[in-house]
Formats: structure tokens, sequence, C-alpha cells
């Protein structure tokens, strides 16, 4: 699907506040159609992998779909897959640290361990939750324990997720689904690649939350790409649902906390291409998003805790 920045414009010019509210139902009425579903197959599916690329939006819209499920009677619990990594040895650790070992490898998860936890959750059986602390690279002991009860669900959110050499429950016990940014935005001239909304969305994250400089944002990129397209991509065909991320108001939202230092990097063919259609969006103020959108995720003052 491609969108005009011209109709961008145009729809936050008459009313930035109402143009950002339809946006947002318009998501949450594309997440309803899932939520149905689950509800309808949830005893023989418990359990739903949700999984995309980094900056997909796919934590809000874990914890979106959790509170949709909530607010109809039905116990959700959001778990990140993060907490399955295995703990790095001394010579990983070192490995790491020269930046010659793959973090966003499949095989850093503990594989065995996710999917008997996956299995016993969905037979009801008590489990015990492991905790990764990403300080020490190292899995802590005494995790929480945990127990679904019968009708409630469990989302597990992680980029691996779709991975069937990662999680290697059976298909008809678990609901799968992909969200990433689908839209690309058109200038009339230029034509932005979903990749680079994901990566104006890391950034500005990155800036705000991690006190990481654009450019540091910037030199991960292609290895992040890479990665996306060995670890992720050849996996999204199996998810039963597929959802587009992109909020039509959310580069109007990063242009003007983002623009001037992007100009300092135009020299970087990425960057130059993102400037160009971001340089004609009509700005928005953050201070006018809704505590719910997902956009919050990447900009703060969410009401979900990450």
């Amino acid at each position: 699907m491609n969108i005009e920045v011209d109709r961008i414009n145009e729809g936050i010019k008459n009313s930035p506040k109402e143009y950002i509210e339809t946006a947002n139902q318009d998501y949450v009425y594309r997440l309803k159609h899932i939520v149905d579903d689950i509800i309808e197959h949830r005893d023989e599916k418990p359990v739903i992998l949700l999984s995309g690329p980094s900056g997909s939006g796919k934590t809000t819209t874990a914890l979106m779909i959790e509170k949709m499920l909530d607010d109809q009677g039905h116990d959700t619990h959001t778990l990140s897959m993060d907490n399955y990594f295995c703990s790095l040895t001394p010579e990983e650790k070192e490995l790491a640290a020269q930046g010659k070992m793959d973090l966003e490898s499949p095989m850093r998860v503990d594989s065995k361990l996710l999917s008997a936890q996956i299995e016993a959750m969905s037979a009801c059986e008590e489990v015990e939750i492991p905790k990764y602390n990403f300080k020490s690279s190292s899995r802590e002991p005494g995790g929480r324990r945990f127990r679904r009860n019968p009708g409630e669900l469990v989302i597990f959110e992680g980029i691996h997720a779709l991975n069937p050499d990662v999680i290697t429950v059976p298909d008809s016990q678990i609901c799968k689904i992909y969200v990433s940014v689908r839209t690309r935005i058109t200038d009339g001239q230029t034509v932005l690649h979903p990749s680079r909304v994901r990566l104006l969305r890391r950034m500005i994250r990155d800036k705000k939350f991690r006190k990481r400089s654009l450019q540091e944002t910037m030199n991960m990129f292609h290895s992040v790409e890479s990665g996306e397209n060995k670890y992720i991509m050849p996996y999204k065909g199996r998810s039963d649902y597929d959802v587009d991320t992109f909020m039509p108001y959310e580069l109007s939202v990063y242009r003007d906390p983002l623009i001037g230092q992007l100009r300092e990097m135009s020299d970087i063919p990425e960057i130059a291409e993102t400037l160009e259609v971001l340089e004609n969006m009509e700005p928005v103020d953050s201070k006018l998003l809704p505590s719910d959108s997902l956009v919050c995720e990447f900009v703060g003052n969410s009401q979900f805790k990450y």
C-alpha cells in the first residue's frame, strides 16, 4: 500500500486531533478482528506468538491485544521471548564486545526450554519463567512461577516467534501474528520504503530512551537489516495474521525532533532519501498523541509499560 504526503498533510491541516484519532481507531478496528478470532479459538490455541522486526511496534501491539482480550473477560499474559536467551559464556561476551558475535541469531534462544514451557502452559501446568539480565548477559536464577488457568491466554512477543526451529510446538496449538510497517510513503517522486519508517522509529526511541545518537543508530542499520532478512522475514509467511503498523501521522510527529540532526547526515543515501519525504511533511506535536497511540512506544508517554 502507498500513501501520498499531500493526503497526509491535508488531513493534518484540517484537524490534527481528528486525523490522529481516526488513524488510531482504524488500527484498533483491524486488531479487533484478530482478537475476535483468538477468542473463538482460545480453547485449542491458548498461546499467541507475535513476531516482527526491530521498530515494528510489536510490543505495543501485543499489549494492545492483551488489553482488548482482558476487556472482553479473557485474562491474558504477555511474555517477552528475550527472557529465554541463553547466558553468554565469558568467551562469547568477549566476542560480543568485539562485535564478532551475531546477537540476532535464533541460536541465542533456549529453544528447548521455551517450547517445553509453551507446551506446559497450554496444558495449564506450572512453569518457572526465566529472567534475562542484559547487563550481565545471563539468565538469573529464581524466575517467576506461573500457571495459566483454563480460559486464560498467553502472548509470546519476540523477533524469533515465528521461527519453527525456535518454537517447535505444533501449529494446531498456537496462533501466529506478524507485525511490521508495510505502507510506503511517496511525495510524487521519492517512495519511502517501510524500513526507513522503522529506522526513524528506532532513531527517536534510541535518542530519547537509550542515550544513543542518530549516527549510532544509523551505524547499526545495515547489521539490523541483515539480521531481519536472515532470521525474521523468511518466516512471516507462517503467520495467521499480518498487521501493518504504520500510522499515517507518525512521520509528522518525528519530523521536528529529528530533522535538524538528519540534515547533518544527508551524505548517507538512506538519510538523504528519507529527508526528501520528511521535509515535506506537516509537523505534529507529540503532545497531541493519546497515551494509547502505538507511536508513543517510540516518542514516550505511553499508557503501556515496557
